[in-house]
């Protein structure tokens, strides 16, 4: 069965991962305003999930690093056009994604209730009828490629660090500066852990992504290796009283055994996430 998802505005965490899994993605122009696709869950200590670190792992360059795991694309408001073109740079078989005018949207739906069809081709051909070309703003962060992939392009959160100050002080570049910003904000583990989640996600597939997410979870929970899913959520959410104190607190206090804790293979007593992989056709 061949799934369309309408992104119409905001498309945030568990929307995002509802609707990127799917056979067609439609972003649309909601009233004229930047369309927001985030993945923000690191902010609140926790990690890009529900299949993130297989799709945005094989986004063009290190664009997926720096948009689900260190937060500057994560607050920035993305308009439908830049959505699309962001995604159409991945694999068809994995993604398709195209932008079309909210007035559109009504008149899909309906037609798709009366289009009676399983056919990938047929949908393809019909909702090609509606779709727009996807033309970059100047200030798409797809313009920055080459800075992205120079700042991002690291093996680890403190050289990723290092480059973006070595950059911002030579260009005094704004989005140098607001990255920067952003990443200062987050809790250094879940930096850490976000980075190795992207990394090991380019080659995994998504139902292994899924099940490591999910364990990933799980630990950050469970509070047994940090408390900072719960400050996060109390701070940013509840309470709203910024900023939260993050446990550790710093790059320095994080160590490769925490990190190491929420990529834990399994046991007899946790088998993982059972997927009901066989009831319809896997993703590669």
């Amino acid at each position: 069965m061949e799934i369309v998802a309408i992104l119409d505005g905001i498309t945030m965490g568990g929307g995002a991962g509802v609707s990127i899994h799917g056979s067609f993605r439609i972003a649309t122009d909601k009233t004229k305003k930047p369309q927001v696709f985030a993945t923000p869950e690191v902010l609140i200590g926790l990690h890009p999930d529900a299949g993130a670190s297989y799709y945005l792992s094989r986004l063009p360059g290190y664009l997926g690093k720096s948009f689900s795991c260190f937060c500057h694309s994560i607050v920035t408001r993305l308009f439908p056009w830049e959505t699309s073109s962001l995604f159409l740079a991945l694999p068809h078989s994995m993604l398709y994604i195209k932008y079309y005018e909210t007035d559109s949207v009504l008149l899909i739906e309906e037609q798709l209730g009366k289009l009676a069809t399983k056919d990938f081709s047929v949908m393809d051909t019909f909702l090609a009828r509606f779709g727009q070309t996807a033309n970059l703003s100047e200030r798409s962060v797809l313009h920055r490629m080459s800075m992205l992939n120079k700042c991002f392009g690291h093996a680890t959160v403190e050289e990723i660090i290092n480059t973006l100050e070595s950059e911002a002080a030579r260009t005094k570049d704004e989005w140098c500066f607001s990255t920067l910003g952003k990443l200062r904000e987050a809790p250094p583990l879940s930096l850490k852990v976000s980075l190795r989640s992207i990394r090991k996600g380019r080659f995994q597939t998504l139902e292994q992504c899924l099940d490591r997410e999910y364990r990933m979870t799980l630990q950050a929970i469970s509070r047994q290796i940090s408390t900072d899913f719960c400050e996060g959520v109390r701070a940013r959410l509840v309470d709203k009283c910024f900023p939260p104190k993050w446990d550790p607190p710093c790059l320095e206090q994080v160590s490769e055994d925490m990190v190491d804790a929420y990529f834990a293979l399994p046991n007899a007593y946790d088998p993982g996430l059972e997927l009901p992989s066989k009831l319809r056709e896997a993703i590669v």
